[in-house]
């Protein structure tokens, strides 16, 4: 047919007849099933895979993505599904289709959501088979070629998901040519106005600055000829209008401060020979200094492979300058794309193996990722960062976002190591763990096996990878935390019926678990911990379920209500309330609040009191074990004399007691009197007595008493 002759000839250069003819036959099925179809255009929506065939077609893939490309969108819009694709092309076509297809058939409650699911079944896919992403971003490009006749609305919304996923996605598979094809056109779409100006701007500079260009061309095409240095070619050429933007956006400079619009590429036949010319560049024209990058000897993590200099040129104009071999610069263009034109048997190439340790970690990373929404945004910051290179003692080079810190490189290493960093040696000084990490640095991490995450670690890590398995780590312990809890409450009314959870047996347990609609009966205590779940009413669930199995005989009394003992080990499920601050001594009762496990009250708190006859189902008998420990937060409200030292001399008193003050709040009363509010640490009432008694006896001390329900008037 007409419409396939254009991508026959791209076809024709490097496949087969019999290839070719198995691309015309998925062409000829495509079109049968979007015959009738029409894209906004008004043009026959065949159009569109055949676009997407040939821009595969040119970064010469294989056959089955070209196939892949014509059948894309049959899943999504025809009544053709996995199975029919599969039986017809094969397997490898079928996952690959299904991979770029969204998720059609799930209903989500926000666009966000559906975005952040279908991006996380396309990473799973991309994990199986790589190419599922070349289809994907052929996709993306010939669909933002036309996102212009769209609504305003739909046409924002993907041109703003093109710059923050797809074109950074093309970017980290060392697709550059195509990432910046995405960026442009996608400027051009979010912001047609602000793309126009720049462009202008770029086409009324463009004569002086190209003929100072090719001055310099033409000097270095002279030097490196006279040294018999072999240059393939030496090209001009000004930077893409997003780049532009994006450095007057961050830097705050007006297009005319902007110097470095336009720059020199020179592309050789061996690595020795770009040093070689580099070193020639460097005495026709005096280097910026540190603006000498090596990327040769340490590839960007996409596999990006060049030396860059920037020169003082002629009239102050600076000039960057890029050298590279004929391979790194189509690596450079088309990244992983180039792989399939290179291949050779089983070998893999550079810019394969770090999109495959990417593709690696993003899988490790949506492991320990709670949703398809927070994984998404964590994988847009990894998008979205500069590198820096620092060292293993060892030697080895650990590529991380601007901006890390020990801990991001700690779990770059390895999950475990990260988990159980205890402190860490930078530059063979002992150092932070939020020390931020620099260009060159020896990083040593030392670790223990008892140590674990700690949460203030979230305030300075970057990295996803880090984030993720701090996150994962606390969840995975609120859920063993959870389960424990749960098992002590469940028991406990057990008992109050005469019976035990020892006594129920697993056919019960899984009988119950289908009742309440969860996959486990782990997952049912944990529910009951976070207050999902009343207990009483499972109790009763259970007590009809062995009737009915007539599993035992037992005679269900009513036994004496005993507390739940609190011994501040149960972790996070178990929290104190801080509108009563309760301590150990204190007479206490238990709140369940839902998904968050069970708050414990001083048992004068106003807020108990006010929804206790409401709620009295949310509330469980508490007591504190003769065994409690830790430390537990308290306030301590003060009234004194406004005086030089008052706040030192308090907090000596507080340290006497062997407490410690973790804030601080006063107001002045009037021109004479402040009103200190102590937030400080203790063990238990007993300190807490101690502390109060010191503070009396300071001299101007008007009047102390405890905070929480007890506080009189508001502290701004």
């Amino acid at each position: 047919m007409q419409r396939f002759q254009p991508l026959r000839k791209q076809l024709f250069d490097y496949l087969s007849e019999v290839e070719i003819e198995a691309v015309y036959h998925a062409f000829t099925f495509a079109y049968e099933y979007h015959e009738g179809q029409m894209r906004v255009s008004g043009d026959p929506y065949i159009i569109h895979p055949v676009g997407v065939a040939t821009l595969l077609a040119q970064w010469r893939l294989d056959v089955e993505s070209i196939q892949a490309g014509l059948l894309h969108d049959l899943i999504e819009d025809t009544v053709v599904d996995k199975a029919m694709i599969e039986s017809l092309f094969g397997e490898s076509v079928a996952a690959l289709v299904d991979g770029v297809s969204k998720l059609t058939q799930i209903k989500f409650n926000t666009r966000q959501e559906a975005q952040a699911h279908n991006f996380r079944k396309m990473l799973m896919a991309m994990a199986k088979d790589i190419r599922v992403i070349l289809v994907k971003l052929a996709d993306r490009l010939d669909n933002m070629s036309s996102v212009h006749i769209l609504s305003r609305e739909r046409c924002r919304r993907i041109s703003r998901e093109t710059l923050e996923i797809y074109a950074p996605i093309a970017h980290r598979v060392g697709m550059h040519a195509v990432a910046l094809e995405l960026q442009d056109l996608g400027f051009a779409a979010l912001y047609p106005d602000r793309a126009r100006v720049i462009q202008a701007a770029v086409n009324r500079t463009q004569g002086s600055h190209l003929d100072i260009l090719e001055d310099i061309r033409l000097r270095f095409q002279h030097q490196l000829k006279s040294k018999h240095i072999h240059v393939e070619r030496i090209t001009k050429r000004a930077k893409h209008i997003y780049s532009i933007y994006c450095k007057m956006r961050d830097k705050g400079l007006p297009f005319s401060k902007i110097t470095d619009v336009y720059a020199i590429r020179i592309v050789t036949n061996s690595v020795d020979s770009c040093y070689r010319i580099l070193g020639v560049i460097h005495s026709t024209y005096k280097p910026v200094p540190g603006r000498v990058k090596d990327y040769i000897a340490l590839p960007k993590a996409n596999g990006y492979q060049s030396l860059h200099t920037v020169l003082f040129g002629p009239y102050g104009v600076p000039i960057e300058v890029q050298i590279r071999t004929a391979h790194m610069d189509i690596c450079a263009n088309r990244g992983l794309a180039a792989h399939w034109q290179y291949k050779l048997g089983a070998q893999v190439d550079v810019s394969e193996q770090h999109t495959q340790q990417w593709i690696k970690d993003l899988m490790d990373m949506q492991h320990n990722t709670g949703n398809s929404i927070e994984f998404l945004e964590n994988v847009k910051v990894d998008l979205f960062s500069d590198e820096i290179y620092v060292f293993t003692p060892k030697g080895d080079i650990i590529a991380l976002p601007s901006g890390a810190t020990a801990v991001d490189f700690a779990y770059a290493v390895h999950s475990d190591i990260g988990n159980h960093c205890v402190a860490v040696m930078i530059n063979r000084q002992l150092s932070p763990l939020s020390t931020l990490l620099g260009n060159g640095y020896t990083v040593e991490v030392m670790t223990a096996p008892q140590a674990v995450p700690n949460k203030l670690w979230l305030d300075f890590v970057c990295t996803a990878k880090a984030r993720s398995n701090i996150r994962h780590y606390f969840k995975k312990a609120q859920v063993d935390q959870s389960q424990q809890l749960g098992v002590r409450l469940l028991s406990g009314a057990l008992e109050r019926q005469g019976l035990s959870l020892d006594q129920v047996p697993e056919s019960i347990q899984q009988e119950l678990s289908k009742l309440c609609k969860v996959e486990t009966f782990d997952q049912l205590l944990e529910d009951i911990a976070l207050g999902r779940r009343v207990v009483k009413v499972v109790v009763g669930q259970i007590k009809q379920l062995m009737i009915q199995a007539e599993e035992s005989e037992l005679t269900l009394v009513d036994q004496k209500d005993q507390p739940l003992m609190i011994s501040g080990s149960e972790g996070m499920v178990v929290q104190c309330a801080s509108c009563c601050c309760p301590v150990p001594g204190d007479p206490i009762s238990g709140r369940l609040i839902s998904d968050e496990g069970i708050q414990i009250h001083h048992h004068r708190c106003a807020v108990l009191y006010s929804t206790q006859h409401h709620h009295e189902q949310e509330y469980v008998s508490v007591s504190w074990s003769e065994t409690v420990q830790g430390e537990y937060p308290v306030k301590i409200c003060i009234d004194t004399f406004n005086q030089r030292g008052v706040l030192a001399t308090l907090a000596l008193a507080v340290a006497d007691a062997d407490s410690s003050i973790s804030d601080v709040s006063f107001e002045h009363l009037d021109g004479v009197n402040i009103y200190v509010v102590l937030d400080i640490l203790v063990t238990g009432r007993t300190q807490l007595a101690q502390v109060i008694r010191r503070i009396r006896r300071l001299p101007k001390i008007l009047k102390v008493r405890r905070g929480g329900q007890f506080i009189e008037r508001e502290v701004k």
